[in-house]
């Protein structure tokens, strides 16, 4: 059933009162009060995980950056899922998003021409 079955009462208080047989009552689930929010609180629910998308966004790219040069088998993965992460979440951020999931495969390439051609994890500059 869903909410659109039953009839709507909305408050001054920005909430919305069921009424009907899936209202809260007697035999309802403990903390159930059947108010549910209104689209205010949606508004500021998706503007936080905009925020949290934004910042992983950016996240990535700079883990991804620093990755090349340093700890690139733990940076680059992380990278990689960040950017994945934001981009899941609709970040406004995409290029960053994007930019940071290249850098992250471009760490773990790194990683495999630094093992492959000298056998170690490590930049070796000498001769």
């Amino acid at each position: 059933m869903t909410l659109t079955d039953f009839a709507r009462r909305v408050t001054d208080s920005g909430t919305c009162t069921v009424t009907g047989s899936g209202a809260a009552g007697p035999d309802a689930a403990p903390g159930a009060t059947g108010q549910a929010p209104v689209a205010g609180a949606d508004a500021a629910d998706s503007r936080a995980v905009g925020r949290e998308a934004d910042g992983l966004a950016v996240a990535s790219f700079v883990l991804g950056l620093v990755g090349l040069l340093v700890f690139n088998v733990l940076l680059g993965p992380t990278a990689i899922v960040m950017a994945l992460l934001a981009l899941a979440r609709r970040t406004r951020r995409r290029g960053r998003a994007l930019l940071g999931l290249a850098l992250g495969v471009a760490d773990l390439v790194v990683l495999a021409v630094l093992v492959t051609g000298n056998g170690a994890v490590a930049w070796d500059f000498g001769g």
